[in-house]
Order: C-alpha cells, then structure tokens, then sequence
C-alpha cells in the first residue's frame, strides 16, 4: 500500500489537498492520531484491508497526540515499512491572511496573536519539513495549481524510488517560481511575441519552437546547459533529493520558456530520465 502522510502548517491547504488526493484515488483520513498508523498498516499486513492508496493528515490539531509523530516515523523507517511526507506551508502574511478571511482560529492561539502562533507552529514542525519527502508552498497558488502539483508530484507509484525532474516554464511578469530548484533566464533569445504569425501562439506550437532554437544562442544555451545540468545532476541525487524542478522563464510565459522547457523535456526522455513538464503561465496574458 502506497501511504502518503499530510503535514504543514495550519491553513497551508491541507484540507483542499485531501480533496484532490481523493479524487486521485487515495483513501484519505484526516486527523489522524500518528499512534494509530501503526495500527491502521497493521490491518493491511494481516490482509484485512485491500488499499492501493491512503493519504493521511496529521497536525498540531491532534495537540497531545501529535508529539507522537516522529517517533512513529522513525519506527515505520526502522521496520522497512514505506511512506512519504508531504509538507504544505505559505508565507507567515498569506497565512495571517486566511485566517481573518475564513473567520478561523489557529490551534495555537490560545494566549497569543495568530502571527504569534503562525510563528510558534513553524518552529514546532521545522524538523519535519526539513525530512518531508515534498513540500509545497502554497502561498500563490491556486486550488487547480496545488491539484496539478499533487497530480505532477503523485502521478506514478514510482516517483518515490526514481530521481524525478520537472521542468517547468514561466513568465517573469508572472512572478518567480517559489518551488523552482534551478531557474533559467531565456528572455535574450528573439521574442517570437514580436512575429504577428505566432503572437497568438505558444512554444508548444511547432513554428514557434523551430524559430525559437535556429538561433546560434539558443543552441549554445542548450549545449552549455545540458553539460552543467548533466554534471549537477549526479550530486543532487548523492544528497537525496527526489525530485528536481528545473525552470526555463521569459516575459510572458508563452513563447520562449515552453520552447526550451519542451526541448530539455525532451532531451532527458531521450536519456531514459524520469521527467514531467508543467507550463505554469501558458494560457495567461
């Protein structure tokens, strides 16, 4: 059974990625006492429960019984059994923010500001968000943005045993990616914007992606790039990351950065390397 436990900070987006997990096909639960899980995969070894998929969320709400967290973590890992970590946050401000907008009290704030207790509750988890398998900033993201990052992140059984790579467009009038490992500026290629035949258009389009690479700074940008990236590669995976989010931006989003993040999309399909693509800003203008 493929177990994905829910964590982060109150008012990050937990709830709203339950939703999406189910609708994925996970069984979800939330509020779960970690003391439980024990007892829950229990039932899965003994063959009295058939589940390809359980999400579970776990947080300061469950107060005395959430400090049993890690513990159970470090005795699910000592006894072989598998799990993930997915850790949602957002920045102190948009966290303020939506709790005066929903009207909702922190789990913390007893005694003191929700700033106050936004702040005491980072610390709390700071531990385990530096061991969280994913983390997610949703602090601009919308709800279809944090469904297809769970979607992009969840997508294949797999995606916890292999090195994943997304590569990912953007436009920088759009703002920076805030989950990009590696951003790249192409905004000195030519602006195929500037062409009314391909105004309209964008670099998934094949006359766009051809203007794109002819010129010779587009090709020595790829060979120079996919040299560095070939040699990073190998030391990111020796740390133990699991997947690398690599980002291509130009000013609007539509032309150059899809062109080049399809064209490494597929240079490292033809290197047999686990790899996603995700055009953030294609349909804006």
């Amino acid at each position: 059974m493929e177990v994905l436990i829910v964590t982060g900070l109150s008012g990050a987006g937990k709830s709203n990625a339950m939703n999406y997990l189910e609708d994925m096909g996970y069984y979800c639960i939330d509020n779960m006492p970690p003391a439980l899980l024990e007892s829950f995969l229990a039932l899965e070894s003994q063959n009295k429960i058939n589940l390809k998929k359980a999400a579970f969320i776990m947080d300061i709400r469950g107060g005395e019984f959430f400090k049993d967290f890690e513990r159970v973590l470090g005795e699910l890992k000592n006894e072989n059994k598998p799990y993930k970590v997915l850790f949602l946050e957002a920045t102190d401000e948009a966290l303020v923010r939506r709790f005066k907008e929903t009207r909702r009290i922190h789990p913390l704030s007893s005694g003191c500001t929700d700033i106050e207790a936004i702040r005491k509750e980072r610390q709390m988890l700071r531990n385990i968000r530096q061991n969280a398998d994913y983390v997610i900033d949703t602090t601009n993201l919308k709800p279809m943005e944090l469904q297809n990052k769970l979607q992009m992140m969840l997508s294949d059984t797999d995606s916890g045993r292999k090195f994943k790579i997304t590569v990912m467009s953007f436009g920088y009038k759009h703002g920076m990616p805030i989950d990009a490992d590696v951003v790249f500026d192409v905004r000195f290629i030519p602006n195929p914007y500037y062409l009314k035949s391909m105004r309209d258009l964008t670099g998934n389009n094949r006359h766009v992606r051809d203007y794109v690479m002819k010129f010779d700074e587009t090709k020595r940008f790829v060979h120079d790039v996919s040299a560095l990236l070939e040699y990073l590669i190998p030391f990111y995976m020796k740390q133990g990351k699991r997947n690398l989010v690599i980002a291509f931006g130009c000013t609007g989003g539509q032309h150059r950065s899809v062109s080049m993040a399809n064209e490494f999309y597929d240079i490292f399909k033809e290197k047999d390397m686990y790899v996603d693509r995700y055009h953030r800003d294609i349909m804006k203008r």
